[in-house]
C-alpha cells in the first residue's frame, strides 16, 4: 500500500470520527471541530491526488476508492447538517441525485464502454471548493444571508459541475457506438 492509498484509507476513518465529533455535545465546538475533521479530510484527498500523479503512484485500487471516499464523506456531512437543520432538505436532494446519477453513469462507462473513466475537471473541482467553504462558513456561522449565498453558490456550481459531466458522458458513449460500429 502507498502513500495516497494510505490517505484514502485515513478518510474512510475520518467519516465515523467526524459524525462521532458532530454529533457529541460534550465536546466544545462540535460542529466547528467536525468540520475542520471534514476540512481534514479534504486535504488528504488533495494531496493522494497529487502525490499519486505526481509520482506515478496511481493504483487501481486507488482509482476505485478515492472518489468512494470523498462521495461517502461528502454524503456524510450533507446528511449531518441536514438532520441538524443547518442545511435545508433541498440541498441534499440536489446534490444526492447529481451524486447517484454520477455514480450510475461512471459504473455504466466503466463496465459497458471500455472501462472509461471521466475525469474530475476545473468544474467539478470548483464545486467541491464551495461546498467545504460554504460547510465551513455554516460552522463559523457569520450570519444566515451569508450562509445561504455559499450554499447557494456550492448548490449551482454542483449543478453546472454535473451538466458537465454529462456532456462528456454523452461524448464518450457517443464515440463509443460509432467506434463500436466502424469495428463491425
Amino acid at each position: 500500500m502507498n502513500i495516497p492509498n494510505i490517505l484514502t484509507t485515513i478518510r474512510f476513518f475520518l467519516v465515523p470520527t467526524f459524525i462521532y465529533v458532530f454529533y457529541t455535545p460534550s465536546i466544545e465546538n462540535n460542529v466547528l471541530i467536525a468540520t475542520f475533521v471534514f476540512i481534514l479530510a479534504g486535504i488528504t484527498d488533495v494531496l493522494d491526488g497529487y502525490i499519486a500523479r505526481t509520482y506515478n503512484m496511481v493504483t487501481k485500487w486507488g482509482i476505485a476508492l478515492d472518489p468512494l471516499a470523498d462521495k461517502l464523506m461528502q454524503l456524510t456531512v450533507l446528511i449531518c447538517f441536514t438532520d441538524k437543520g443547518y442545511l435545508p432538505v433541498w440541498v441534499i436532494l440536489v446534490v444526492g441525485v447529481k451524486e447517484l446519477l454520477m455514480i450510475a453513469g461512471a459504473l455504466f462507462l466503466y463496465y459497458f464502454v471500455d472501462r472509461t473513466v471521466i475525469p474530475s475537471n476545473r468544474y467539478g473541482k470548483a464545486a467541491t471548493v464551495f461546498f467545504y467553504v460554504a460547510i465551513l462558513v455554516i460552522a463559523i456561522d457569520i450570519s444566515p444571508i451569508i450562509n445561504y449565498f455559499f450554499v447557494l453558490l456550492a448548490v449551482t456550481t454542483t449543478v453546472i459541475a454535473f451538466i458537465n459531466y454529462l456532456i462528456g458522458f454523452k461524448e464518450i458513449n457517443e464515440n463509443s457506438c460509432e467506434n463500436k460500429n466502424v469495428d463491425k
